[in-house]
């Protein structure tokens, strides 16, 4: 088994270079590998993003969000988070989730942590979530990755992944939260995750000499990752658009009134709309259903849809932040 050193802490190409091993890497040995991201969302292959993130949050501390090519429900990446993946021949391994926890939960007991596998797919301590785990397989080759939360902020995971109980009907698969906990508190000896990540690698590999396992990505797969990155992992229309179609209903009251929207949604952009409410004005809401058509559903493409819109003749004592907050808070 091979390790790839990699020092990026950036969703989109880390979630590339996972992907391009799986698929493009001439070299077809088994992988291994341990990587961190700054501040992300990781949503789903099949999930709805919009149903599963808390935007006004999102927005305000610049979270990423960013979609995997495997199943399961969205989680919070932070510096605090360990990732890992195996790359390997598929033989027997697809849903075989203990296979590849198992060296995760021996290296954990090693260091005196409690860990147990539970349920499906779910590392634990003391009855409480450390590790999730996906699969997804292409020809051949299978990837299983997971998180390890190591020292992670939770209050953070609650704030991001605490989406408003909005009225909304989608086919996504939802999320199951859990109650989780960090590993940091129950090691014998405290260790950074720089050494803890070491130690771990050590033991996946199965040697203390990590160098001799290395591969060294060349300039050509360098390119390869950026430009699957950009054409995958940095779009809207795979982050967001990928989403299943749903219908939402949102509704605030303000100075001028209660303001309701039903949205049809398709492929991440507005198909349908009706604004309802008890406010008053003096122009025909027709004309901004249908500015609003066609248009993502996300803060920034709704703000410069109307911003230059007579708002007051629509919406009297009712602001574009007003109904900002409506749609997206």
């Amino acid at each position: 088994m091979k390790t790839i050193l990699n020092d990026s802490k950036n969703p989109r190409f880390n979630l590339a270079l996972e992907e391009y091993v799986l698929k493009y890497l001439e070299d077809k040995e088994d992988f291994v590998l341990l990587w961190q991201n700054e501040n992300s969302v990781i949503i789903g292959r099949n999930q709805n993003t919009i149903e599963e993130i808390n935007s006004d949050y999102v927005e305000r501390h610049d979270v990423n969000v960013v979609r995997r090519i495997t199943g399961g429900g969205a989680v919070y990446h932070d510096l605090g988070n360990l990732n890992f993946s195996f790359i390997t021949h598929l033989k027997d391994n697809l849903n075989n989730y203990r296979k590849f926890t198992e060296p995760v939960i021996d290296a954990l007991n090693a260091l005196g942590v409690p860990a147990e596998f539970q349920g499906r797919n779910d590392i634990v301590v003391d009855g409480q979530k450390i590790s999730g785990n996906a699969q997804s397989f292409y020809r051949d080759r299978m990837l299983h990755h997971g998180t390890i939360l190591f020292d992670s902020d939770l209050s953070v995971v609650s704030d991001v992944l605490n989406v408003k109980e909005d009225k909304i009907k989608s086919k996504g698969i939802k999320s199951q939260r859990s109650r989780v906990t960090n590993i940091r508190p129950y090691l014998k000896e405290d260790i950074s995750m720089l050494d803890f990540k070491k130690t771990l690698l050590k033991h996946l590999l199965g040697t203390d000499n990590i160098s001799e396992r290395v591969y060294e990505l060349s300039n050509r797969d360098l390119e390869n990752i950026y430009e699957l990155m950009e054409k995958r992992y940095n779009q809207w229309d795979w982050n967001y658009g990928e989403s299943p179609n749903f219908s939402i209903e949102k509704s605030g009251r303000y100075p001028g009134g209660k303001v309701e929207f039903h949205f049809d949604v398709k492929d991440g952009r507005i198909k349908d709309v009706k604004i309802f409410g008890d406010f008053l004005g003096s122009r025909d809401l027709s004309n901004l259903e249908t500015k609003l058509k066609g248009i993502k559903y996300e803060r920034e493409a709704f703000r410069e849809t109307l911003k230059d819109e007579p708002l007051e003749e629509y919406f009297f004592n009712i602001s574009l932040d007003d109904l900002l907050h409506c749609v997206f808070a």
